[in-house]
């Protein structure tokens, strides 16, 4: 029997790359012999651009494809989760994938067949970081190596592509977060998983919608919504910082008792900074924690749907 596969693509401002992407796509959704009721389902993130008009487009020219028009930018993770919590009732696997198909699209079918073996969910897996910059490759590293000492388990140079059961998309649709770091909540869901592995390709036009600014962004994310370390790690730097405090005190008076003399300014300026350091750390830290727990308590929407375009139909 075969599945029924829905490609779930998020899309913020991708005229440039939407033309050839939704080609290639549907070529592979072809390829992995899916069931004819298998869609490409491009999720429209508050694009100012020309992108839900070529999505419209696609839909009138093409059946299979089908569009979600978000009523303003709810971001990358909230736009793909519209996507699959719309499409898990339809289908047997969700697959997500940027537009850009930076992600090769051509190990597809690799995903779906380690979901017909019997996996609920399967990641695509970078092989290599070669075409990365210096420092992008150095920070990945780094970024990768904190979240494993802060307790987050991440899959290794996995970023959004993947495949996801339809149970594994029921259990994922009972998390209820506002705060959304996808790349962290799969790998908690616990059903079977598999990896692929695929060389990263050039964007198919376009520019990255994702700069260095929102990549910190979604890392600071990825830390606070899932670990409560770094709260540990201030106290444990407040500790010391009040230990060298006493330190420097306990040296100078020994000191002054001996007759030796010492620049008071030194001692002073040093706890100072010390300390100061510690509790203006402390307070972002802590003012960022307080922040999402403001953000969950308000329980807004994560996404609002503007149009809706599903089988040949148009809903607003």
């Amino acid at each position: 029997m075969k599945p029924v596969i829905y490609v779930v693509v998020p899309c913020y401002n991708e005229e440039a790359a939407l033309p050839r992407s939704v080609g290639v796509l549907l070529e592979e959704l072809e390829r992995i012999g899916a069931d004819e009721k298998s869609r490409l389902l491009l999720v429209d993130d508050g694009s100012r651009d020309a992108t839900w008009r070529i999505i419209e487009d696609f839909h009138r020219r093409d059946g299979r494809v089908c569009g979600l028009k978000l009523a303003h930018n709810a971001g990358q993770q909230n736009a793909m989760w519209a996507g699959m919590m719309e499409a898990r009732s339809r289908a047997d696997a969700v697959i997500t994938i940027d537009c850009d198909l930076q992600d090769d699209p051509k190990v597809m079918r690799q995903l779906v067949e380690k979901f017909m073996s019997g996996c609920d969910v399967v990641y695509g897996v970078r092989s290599s970081r070669d075409k990365d910059t210096v420092f992008k490759r150095l920070s990945a590293h780094a970024y990768y190596s904190i979240m494993k000492m802060l307790g987050v388990e991440l899959v290794y140079d996995h970023s959004e592509y993947r495949l996801l059961s339809r149970r594994a998309l029921d259990a994922l649709s009972q998390y209820g977060e506002v705060n959304l770091f996808l790349r962290a909540m799969v790998p908690t869901l616990g059903f079977r998983s598999d990896k692929v592995y695929y060389e990263r390709q050039e964007r198919v036009a376009g520019e990255s919608k994702y700069p260095l600014s929102k990549m910190v962004s979604l890392a600071m994310q990825g830390i606070t919504s899932f670990s409560d370390r770094p709260l540990a790690w201030v106290l444990a730097a407040g500790v010391m910082g009040v230990a060298t405090g006493l330190f420097a005190l306990l040296v100078a008076a020994v000191c002054a008792l001996c007759g030796v003399g010492v620049g008071g300014w030194a001692w002073v300026l040093m706890a100072l900074w010390t300390m100061g350091g510690v509790q203006v750390l402390a307070i972002g830290l802590v003012g960022s924690y307080v922040g999402k727990i403001y953000m969950e308590t308000k329980r807004r929407p994560r996404y609002i749907v503007d149009v809706k375009l599903e089988d040949g139909e148009t809903d607003e």
